[in-house]
């Protein structure tokens, strides 16, 4: 009875066009002064505590690092490394445009960040070159959702949050799912681009692809001291994010320098309010964590669904409909922390990895966010392209189902993602 109260306030506010956010946190003080004897002093208790945790500072920083090498000129010249390697090959500026934001994603871990920093410069070179405007959009909009699954990402650092899995383990886990879905990515990019005979690149010569390299080196040992530095010990995740975060601004700012001290101030308060903006949806969400727990309707649920007999492969079916059907009405951070806690218990009780399923949802999140109506990165290539929705979201279908298609490989075979870390000792 509680969860039907519970889910049919939400749904109310939710369905007023209220920002999901509020939607929670108003629903807990609904139900709390209306069908509960908890005192109010829990809500305080709860507000504080759930934005607490270490892990949680991560993801100011990795957004602040984020914007620095957005604007800093590092896409630029990850875009000219990747096009130096592939460019020749058929549909070569669209694969230089999956390896690019291959690249962007482990230095950015967001997926608009991705989407604006390579596609702003790639897509008009690709119409420039004769490629349809929605082969491009295609290309970025989707690989753009590379930047959640391949580490460093700010939804592992949500989900670890969630459920208190290891950061670094997902961090890991997410290396060769993320290796994997560029790959198809790039093969259906490839595919796509000889059936229609789309323009190539002259292949670039050594010495092209030495220089290339030499300018992207910045950029790209960032990759190596996140990931280097949190598997070697040398700090945690969140000082990862932390020496991210100055790092890209001193490569930004002094290296490269295509981001003078000037904007600086500007770049801060841009990652200051979205900043801001997530923890205030993890201040809520741990509210709601908090009264679903209290009510035992995590616990009721997986009680009910081993009941009915389902094994893992049924609940690992149904958490993928679940999912997919929620990022039809909300954005990745908001579907995490919701549905995290209350499908997390189950999962445990099944046997379930917690590593692995923590990747199930990320690529589940990364399909929500390149299909309609809430898809984020068809709204940020929109932008881009001038391009309205509902043709965007033709031009994306191809890739769209490879990432379905990668998906379903994720959730039933999950050494894809455990793997790494296993053999890493982690």
């Amino acid at each position: 009875m509680s969860a039907l109260i519970i889910l049919t306030i939400l749904i109310i506010l939710m369905l007023t066009g209220m920002p999901v956010s509020i939607s929670l946190g108003l629903t807990v003080l609904t139900f709390f002064f209306s069908f509960s004897n908890d005192p109010m002093t829990v809500v305080a208790q709860k507000l504080f505590t759930g934005i607490e945790k270490f892990e949680i500072m991560a993801i100011p920083f990795f957004i602040l690092a984020g914007n620095f090498l957005t604007h800093g000129g590092v896409a630029k010249r990850m875009i000219n490394f990747a096009t130096s390697l592939v460019g020749h090959w058929h549909g070569g500026l669209g694969l230089a445009g999956v390896m690019a934001c291959a690249l962007f994603a482990a230095v950015s871990g967001s997926s608009p960040a991705t989407v604006v920093a390579i596609g702003g410069l790639i897509l008009p070179a690709m119409v420039k070159q004769g490629f349809p405007k929605g082969f491009g959009a295609g290309v970025i909009t989707t690989s753009g959702a590379l930047g959640i699954l391949i580490p460093p990402s700010i939804v592992m650092v949500m989900y670890s949050v969630a459920t208190n899995t290891s950061v670094g383990k997902l961090f890991m886990a997410g290396v060769i799912p993320g290796l994997m879905l560029a790959l198809f990515l790039g093969l259906t990019t490839w595919n796509l681009a000889r059936k229609h005979d789309y323009p190539r690149m002259p292949k670039a010569t050594w010495a092209e692809r030495g220089k290339a390299l030499r300018e992207s080196f910045w950029g790209l040992s960032l990759i190596v001291i996140v990931l280097g530095g949190i598997y070697s010990g040398k700090f945690t995740p969140t000082e990862a994010a932390a020496m991210s975060a100055v790092y890209a601004f001193f490569i930004a700012v002094f290296v490269y320098k295509d981001m003078s001290l000037k904007r600086v101030p500007k770049v801060l308060l841009d990652s200051a309010n979205m900043s801001a903006m997530l923890l205030y949806i993890i201040t809520n969400a741990a509210l709601f964590s908090y009264l679903m727990t209290s009510e035992n309707i995590p616990q009721a649920l997986a009680g009910w669904m081993i009941g009915q007999g389902l094994g893992k492969i049924a609940f690992l079916l149904f958490v993928n409909i679940l999912l997919l059907l929620a990022g039809n009405v909300m954005e990745p951070s908001s579907i995490v922390l919701i549905m995290a806690p209350i499908l997390f218990p189950v999962a445990m009780q099944l046997g379930i990895d917690p590593v692995h399923f923590g990747i199930l949802i990320v690529v589940n999140m990364e399909v929500g966010m390149c299909h309609p109506p809430v898809g984020l990165n068809l709204y940020v290539a929109s932008g881009i392209t001038r391009m309205g929705i509902s043709e965007l979201t033709v031009a994306v279908l191809p890739w769209l189902l490879t990432m379905i298609c990668f998906l379903l490989l994720v959730t039933y075979v999950p050494q894809i993602s455990l793997w790494l870390p296993s053999y890493l000792g982690m």
